[in-house]
């Protein structure tokens, strides 16, 4: 008898519904581990690449200020740095951005430009992760005044 339990106890393949599931618990933890370290790091991204954009415009602008005596109109906007409004002299050839294209922020939502705010000339925003004014965390604004 005891050699037959010796023999089935060798016999046996496989796992057991407890073992499997333990194994399926422990593989979903470090999963959802993973995932959120990722995650934040791809909003940190984000936030860092719109902050470069922003820097990058507001160079632009200033550019733009520099050669024709007036910053963008509110109405026209940022495409006057990749199209010569007609009422320009000293336009810069090609525009003051590489691009054919304004950036967008790293949420794919439109950089808002504004002349006269109180915080000086103009300003170019960033509504945040959630597109909307105001907000926390990764749905701040962000502010060319601010960028880095």
């Amino acid at each position: 008898m005891n050699r037959e339990k010796k023999i089935m106890s060798m016999v046996r393949k496989g796992f057991t519904m407890v073992e499997l599931m333990a194994m399926l618990i422990i593989i979903g933890l470090l999963a959802t581990l993973v995932v959120t370290k990722v995650a934040t790091q791809i909003d940190r991204a984000r936030v860092t690449t719109t902050k470069a954009n922003l820097k990058l415009l507001q160079s632009s602008v200033n550019q733009f200020k520099m050669d024709t005596g007036r910053y963008p109109s509110e109405e026209t906007g940022l495409m006057e740095l990749i199209e010569k409004p007609s009422d320009v002299t000293n336009y810069q050839e090609g525009g003051y951005i590489e691009s054919t294209n304004i950036p967008k922020d790293a949420w794919g939502n439109e950089f808002v430009y504004m002349l006269n705010p109180e915080s000086g000339p103009f300003v170019i925003i960033s509504y945040g992760a959630d597109g909307k004014e105001g907000g926390e965390g990764y749905d701040a604004d962000l502010y060319s005044t601010d960028a880095e």
